[in-house]
């Protein structure tokens, strides 16, 4: 019997509307993302927390260097520390999953969020700033390392690919949710709207934590922790059918073998992991060289041009940002249909080709004007559209299925282990961006679509040459698809040659 035919449960309302609940912890990890960007840009925020950068940034505003205005280190570590104690928290995570399960991790994540949001939005010392920030980094931390996981787990593996997807339009809509706030409080209270973008996160975080309270803990999490019997219970209601068997099987094996472990990390880094764990590194770390970055930044520039005035860069977030969660709704219907692989490709062709159009662009209008604030409207208006094209091959490629991937690769036994690694590299890899960023465009400005451009050309090539296709294929047959790669199955063969010489000897 072929594995993509072995169980014969269905996709269920109720294992849909789990899902949903389980993913909208993406939706504190966007929101974060998206206030903290705009919040930094309100005048009245920066006066009473960064009283020099305000000052610094009047007197460029009248300089024709747009690209330094925001070129300090201290402003980015507001925003980027907060991926340092995620980094911490995600490793922290793995050990509790492994021992207490997927739900109580997402439990823990939602409730330091909660706290962390609430801090800083009554924030009126540099200290309640930072307190925050470090417990918003360890709701962010748990959460990403939990919630891909119970998704993948969750799902009929022939939709796994959609519903772990929901995870990501949850982040892309915390995104658009925030940006629009902003843009709404950045005028009201005496310019103390910040307060408002800041505190609001707490409200998600609170309805994530009561939802976390009533999911079910994932059929694999259970088994591992000895729950056999709950486990054929809540496959039987999360399936549509009585016949489990071949699944609960399958599990119970998986669970068997991970028992035999006692040190995952040690064993995450034997030779047989090696090709996943090659992907858990890479994937997110290419996913934070994609450019995104970019495209942020450069966006308000050329809305500043069409006329939107000096709330230009807060619009220009709003709009962009609305075309990420459309792109990942069409992520979630074709990823199961054309692949992981296509997806990864396509995207990664797509956005390689917008980038080199719009360094092109921009630096003939830097060689024939000298500034972009005076290239014609309509010439803005064409690099826009081209920035909405690179941002809708990112929303659904290299966004979603960098949290897909790595979650869905890897046994049981080492499976915390292993998103953990994937979060951590995820979250050092963002805050070397995030605290370098400022200072290359400062110095090499539209260069840096180049350089980005290079980085998604070796990544979509990485892809193309290594990545096995992952679709259809139950978690616990995942490791067929590594010996049938024409690369990694001869890299795997040697190695059991090798085990089967060491045992014969």
């Amino acid at each position: 019997m072929d594995v993509a035919d072995k169980y014969s449960g269905k996709l269920t309302l109720r294992v849909v509307l789990t899902c949903i609940m389980a993913a909208s912890g993406g939706f504190i990890f966007g929101y974060d993302h998206g206030v903290s960007g705009g919040v930094t840009s309100m005048d009245s925020f920066l006066k009473l927390f960064f009283p020099s950068i305000y000052k610094m940034e009047s007197h460029i505003a009248h300089s024709s260097n747009q690209y330094c205005k925001f070129n300090s280190q201290l402003l980015t570590l507001f925003t980027s520390s907060l991926y340092l104690s995620a980094l911490v928290a995600g490793f922290g995570a793995s050990h509790i999953s492994r021992m207490l399960g997927r739900r109580v991790v997402m439990l823990i994540g939602g409730m330091c969020f909660v706290f962390g949001a609430l801090i800083n939005g009554l924030a009126i010392a540099m200290w309640m700033l930072i307190v925050g920030r470090i417990l918003l980094g360890f709701g962010i931390g748990f959460t990403n390392s939990a919630v891909p996981i119970y998704l993948s787990e969750m799902a009929p593996y022939k939709y796994r690919g959609g519903l772990n997807i929901c995870f990501q339009l949850s982040i892309t809509i915390g995104i658009f949710v925030a940006n629009l706030l902003n843009y709404f409080f950045a005028k009201i209270l005496n310019g103390q709207g910040w307060r408002i973008s800041l505190g609001l996160g707490a409200v998600p975080a609170v309805i994530f934590f009561i939802g976390s309270l009533c999911l079910p803990d994932s059929p694999s999490s259970l088994v591992e922790r000895g729950h056999h019997e709950e486990c054929k219970r809540q496959l039987v209601k999360i399936r549509g059918t009585t016949d489990i068997d071949a699944e609960f099987n399958d599990i119970l094996a998986a669970s068997e073998a991970s028992h035999r472990v006692k040190h995952p990390w040690r064993t995450l880094f034997e030779r047989k992991y090696r090709p996943q764990l090659i992907f858990a590194i890479f994937i997110p770390f290419f996913q934070q060289l994609t450019g995104v970055n970019v495209i942020t930044f450069y966006a308000p520039i050329l809305f500043r041009t069409i006329g939107f005035g000096s709330r230009a860069s807060l619009m220009s977030a709003v709009i962009i940002g609305s075309f990420k969660p459309v792109s990942t709704i069409i992520s979630i219907f074709i990823v199961d249909k054309f692949g992981r692989r296509t997806l990864f490709i396509e995207g990664g062709l797509q956005m390689l080709i917008t980038q080199i159009v719009i360094a092109i662009a921009i630096a003939v209008a830097f060689r024939t004007r000298g500034d972009l604030g005076h290239i014609p409207i309509w010439y803005a208006i064409v690099i826009v559209g081209v920035i909405c094209v690179y941002v809708c091959g990112f929303a659904w490629s290299w966004g979603p299925l960098g949290w897909l991937v790595p979650s869905e690769i890897f046994s049981l036994e080492i499976r915390p282990a292993a998103q953990s690694i994937a979060v951590g590299v995820n979250m050092i890899s963002t805050f070397i961006i995030a605290q370098s960023f400022t200072a290359m465009l400062c110095h090499i400005k539209f260069g840096l679509f180049i350089f980005f451009g290079c980085f998604v050309g070796i990544m979509t090539t990485f892809i193309y040459v290594l990545l096995p296709e992952t679709k259809g294929v139950p978690l616990e047959d995942m490791a067929v698809v590594w010996q049938r790669h024409p690369i990694w199955g001869k890299y795997l063969d040697k190695d059991n040659q090798k085990g089967n010489e060491k045992s014969e000897c």
